[in-house]
């Protein structure tokens, strides 16, 4: 009995530890759009009643989070204002969606906050030109660890341009 109890710990943790080194959306060419609904459907966590979004200060200058303080990020193979994280991508890359209007808090410049319709009534944040993405592999808030992530994952500022520093 002792056995098992320590066995699917390790495999979980083992399984959690493959998920957060796949390079998910590296090997995407861009090609196929997800599937409707995907970032709402497709491994991302429910859609929120509605979400704001603020500026707070990080390791590599202010940049955009949630109004939990969670950081968020762009993908650099987004074309602008549309997602190319497909179903894989998005279970490492978590979409911020709300069922409701995406509001700008403290810092954010109102009139660079978009939406992008997902399917099943979810909307894509959208800042600038960069859909935003959460990652997994941020435990708390304030959290950077995505930043520069396979070259192609990078926190965004308040300007709506990506922060291409290390963290």
């Amino acid at each position: 009995m002792s056995r098992n109890r320590f066995t699917m710990p390790a495999a979980v943790s083992a399984a959690a530890l493959a998920l957060l080194t796949l390079s998910a959306c590296g090997g995407s060419d861009g090609a196929s759009d997800p599937e409707p609904g995907g970032a709402a459907s497709g491994g991302a966590a429910k859609p929120a009643a509605g979400a704001v979004i603020k500026i707070a200060d990080s390791p590599v200058g202010k940049i955009l989070v949630d109004e939990s303080g969670r950081t968020l990020y762009g993908f650099t193979k987004d074309k602008p204002g549309s997602s190319r994280c497909d179903a894989d991508c998005i279970a490492v890359w978590p979409a911020l969606t709300s069922a409701k209007d995406v509001t700008a808090g403290t810092g954010v410049q109102p009139d660079l906050l978009k939406e992008a319709k997902l399917g099943e009534g979810a909307e894509q944040a959208v800042y600038g030109d960069w859909p935003l993405y959460y990652y997994v592999g941020d435990a708390t808030a304030g959290d950077v660890n995505g930043q520069g992530l396979d070259g192609e994952w990078f926190v965004v500022a308040a300007d709506g341009k990506l922060v291409k520093k290390a963290a």
